[in-house]
């Protein structure tokens, strides 16, 4: 009995000891350190697009108890035209906004990484100053230079060359410019540091050999940085893309919280239904349609990058 007691602790203990390894152990620490990250994601990550999810198919103000409707809501935001409004609003700005957004940071990070420039970090700093400013500071500017009044600056600018004031707000292009100017101003700078990155990964001995040919600075930029550069291209329009279709605080302190049809876009849409109608059930179906449109515009930026980097 004495042996068998002994060699079934030992049992035991080896067991467990097998069981606590030194791997195990660095594998608990390893998911520990990590775990708060994906704990605060499922709480305001995870848990909100699923809620959304489910409240798609509810009737509910935020306050009374739900109410079962199944496809009603999503019934009721195609058939309305100001969803689909907002839908071509928010993609005819994301264009407005995106591509001068690439062309003009593809020219600045040239010019700021060659080596004719001085007091680069000067000018990377105020570049950049734009994306850390607060957005709302940001808009409230952009309302006083594209104001509907003559006094406004744009509306100032354009009187000196003999045009009649444009009315920034109203307008149907006009705010859409209007907005797209603000995007183009705060953006901008965040994509210049990114092109600068990746300038600087490409070797500098190209550069010399194309000068010893005789290439220009033009032929240079279209020929060496442009093609060298397209991972960075290729990743700065996915990220405009994405960051386009969820456009929000711009127009919304830009038109203000009636935000008119000419310039509301997907995101304001659903704001306005959740918080100003509070109508919660057609705000997340609304979320959830600009959730898979979001997920569609990826596809197919992927499909391009494939098809572009092969």
């Amino acid at each position: 009995m004495i042996k068998t007691t002994i060699n079934t602790n030992s049992s035991a203990q080896i067991k467990t000891k097998r069981y606590f390894s030194e791997s195990f152990k660095e594998s608990f620490v390893g998911y520990l350190y990590v775990s708060p990250f994906f704990i605060l994601f499922g709480i305001f990550g995870l848990f909100p697009i699923l809620f959304s999810f489910y409240l798609g198919f509810q009737k509910w103000n935020g306050l009374n108890e739900m109410e079962f409707v199944g496809l009603n809501n999503y019934k009721l935001i195609y058939s309305d035209p100001v969803f689909w409004k907002a839908i071509y609003n928010t993609i005819i700005i994301g264009f407005l906004g995106c591509f001068p957004i690439l062309v003009f940071s593809i020219i600045l990070a040239f010019i700021l990484n060659s080596a004719f420039v001085r007091l680069k970090s000067i000018f990377r700093v105020s570049l950049f100053m734009p994306y850390v400013t607060s957005t709302v500071a940001v808009a409230i500017v952009f309302g006083v230079i594209f104001s509907n009044m003559e006094f406004g600056i744009a509306n100032l600018t354009f009187s000196w060359f003999g045009f009649e004031p444009i009315k920034w707000q109203v307008g149907e292009w006009a705010v859409k410019i209007a907005i797209a100017c603000m995007v183009l101003w705060r953006w901008v700078g965040y994509n210049v540091i990114i092109f600068i990155a990746g300038l600087q990964s490409i070797p500098i001995e190209l550069y010399e050999a194309a000068t010893i040919d005789g290439a220009t600075t033009r032929q240079q930029l279209f020929y060496i940085t442009v093609p060298l550069l397209k991972p960075v291209i290729i990743f700065t329009v996915f990220l405009s893309t994405v960051g386009s279709l969820q456009l929000f605080t711009e127009p919304l302190i830009f038109l203000g919280r009636n935000a008119r049809e000419e310039g509301i876009t997907a995101v304001l849409y659903l704001w306005r239904e959740a918080f100003n109608n509070m109508a919660f059930g057609t705000a997340s179906a609304a979320a959830v349609t600009l959730f898979f449109i979001i997920i569609i515009v990826s596809f197919i930026n992927y499909l391009i990058t494939n098809r572009i980097s092969s």
